[in-house]
């Protein structure tokens, strides 16, 4: 009996050797990509007009091509203000930024230092310094890029972004953070792409610029206007457009020339109605017309020694008046669509997040939580109407050089929004005034980053790291016929 059971021991090794080969063939097929361990880093400068902050990003080295994956682990803001304050001491724009950098080394494993991406970009603050003095920005470029090269990292360069891709980047950022290109449906099993009016528009502004970036409801007139991509299989086109010399700083430095020009009032003393009732503040016309924002409407023979007294008043009404000056509301030229200074803009539609200087503002102000438009005037007039002796006391531990520009910034915020931007009352519920998301920092620097490492693919993902389950209980099946086999064959031979 058991030789005769032995003269089954081929057949049945062929058999079991078909049935190990048919399970490894159907784990590969189901199992579309393998496992890398680990943790890849990126780091991203963000050296903005008013100042400088470094973001480290982290995601899984093996989901690199899938959505929501990315995470922030690390801020630093530098010390100091941005690096186009540095044009006359560019060594000292690279030597900011060192405090930071050591910051993020100790974060980093030792291995993986040599691996981790570094950008540097540079917005308005160095946009503006290249058009008064190109030799300084590239040498302050040269000191920043200096430094960085100094640490075991990967450092991909130093640039001065342009507005648009300030904007676009933005775009990006949102709409990856709260997956709109794509989500992963447990339903489905695969990729699916959201409706486009899911897609969600950005208002970014800063202290040198501001960027306006959504997807229209038509066609975009002015193909200038328009940015071209690809993102997971799908195409978009956006409308995306900068605003130089319109950040809150620099705005704010326009309505105060506007002032000096137009003043009647006593010699030496400027009404100033976007500052508190008894606050005062001593300027210069050199500090008036040192940015090409202004010098381009500096009067002939005016002395730039000259000193004045900026007089708060106080008065929202008289602010928004004295802000509207630095726009230009009818110059739409061709265009029945426009926003200002006669640039095109389709009407915006769809949902905005509202990020940077305009979330920093309104949330001071208590407004970020989806108050109507009417709650929203009515407290920022009751700010403007407090005393400057009263605002101070209630805010002691404001920094005063911030403390003194709400009413002029938040005032500002609603020129550009409803008659810059033409927004309406309706959809000013649209806007959400929001800084973060997914536990990460709205802004340009996460789209940069994801752009050059390349994390977003342009076509659909096409691998789901887990067997499907047809495939799984085929496997299974098999699997236990080779254990059954396996005994046999054993007792065959035993026996």
């Amino acid at each position: 009996m058991g030789l005769d059971m032995k003269r089954w021991v081929m057949p049945i090794t062929l058999g079991l050797t078909t049935c190990i080969v048919i399970t490894l063939v159907l784990t590969l097929l189901a199992t579309k990509s393998t496992l890398r361990p680990g943790t890849k880093f990126g780091l991203v400068f963000d050296a903005g007009s008013s100042h400088t902050s470094l973001f480290m990003y982290q995601w899984p080295a093996d989901k690199e091509n899938d959505t929501g994956v990315v995470g922030q682990t690390m801020t630093c803001d530098v010390k100091g203000d941005g690096i186009s304050s540095y044009a006359q001491k560019p060594e000292a724009a690279g030597r900011s930024l060192r405090p930071c950098l050591d910051k993020a080394m100790k974060l980093i494993p030792a291995a993986q230092l040599a691996q981790v991406p570094v950008y540097l970009g540079a917005t308005a603050g160095m946009r503006i310094l290249s058009l008064q003095d190109p030799e300084a920005a590239n040498q302050v470029l040269a000191e920043v890029s200096k430094t960085i090269q100094e640490y075991p990292m990967d450092f991909r360069g130093a640039r001065i972004i342009s507005g648009a891709e300030e904007g676009v980047y933005g775009w990006i950022t949102i709409n990856y953070l709260l997956e709109t290109f794509t989500k992963y449906s447990v339903k489905n099993g695969g990729w699916i792409h959201p409706p486009a009016t899911k897609v969600l528009g950005a208002l970014d502004l800063g202290g040198a610029s501001t960027q306006i970036s959504f997807f229209p409801s038509g066609p975009i007139a002015d193909p200038t206007t328009a940015s071209h991509f690809r993102l997971y299989g799908f195409n978009y086109t956006i409308y995306t457009h900068s605003y130089l010399c319109y950040g809150q700083a620099q705005a704010q430095k326009q309505v105060i020339m506007k002032l000096t020009q137009e003043s009647q009032d006593t010699p030496g003393q400027i009404q100033h109605p976007c500052y508190h009732e008894g606050f005062e503040k001593k300027v210069t016309a050199q500090s008036i017309y040192d940015s090409p924002c202004t010098a381009y409407l500096q009067p002939s023979g005016v002395n730039l020694n000259q000193e004045m007294i900026l007089v708060g008043t106080g008065n929202a009404t008289k602010c928004r008046q004295a802000i509207r000056a630095i726009f230009n509301f009818t110059a739409c030229g061709p265009h029945h669509s426009c926003a200002f200074n006669g640039t095109y803009q389709p009407d915006v539609s769809g949902q905005f997040f509202a990020f940077s200087a305009f979330y920093y503002t309104f949330a001071f102000l208590n407004i970020t939580s989806g108050q109507s438009l009417s709650e929203v005037r009515n407290i920022i007039e009751l700010y403007c109407s407090r005393s400057w002796m009263d605002v101070t006391a209630s805010y002691p531990k404001q920094k005063l050089q911030w403390l003194q520009d709400y009413c002029a910034n938040a005032n500002y915020i609603l020129i550009l929004l409803l008659e810059g931007y033409k927004f309406s009352e309706k959809s000013w519920t649209s806007i959400r005034f929001q800084q973060k998301a997914s536990e990460t920092d709205i802004g340009w620097t996460l789209g940069y980053m994801l752009n050059l490492t390349n994390i977003i693919p342009a076509e659909a993902p096409v691998h789901v790291r887990a067997q499907k389950k047809g495939h799984w209980v085929t496997s299974i099946f098999f699997l236990v016929l080779t254990l059954v086999a396996a005994l046999v064959l054993l007792l065959a031979y035993f026996l």
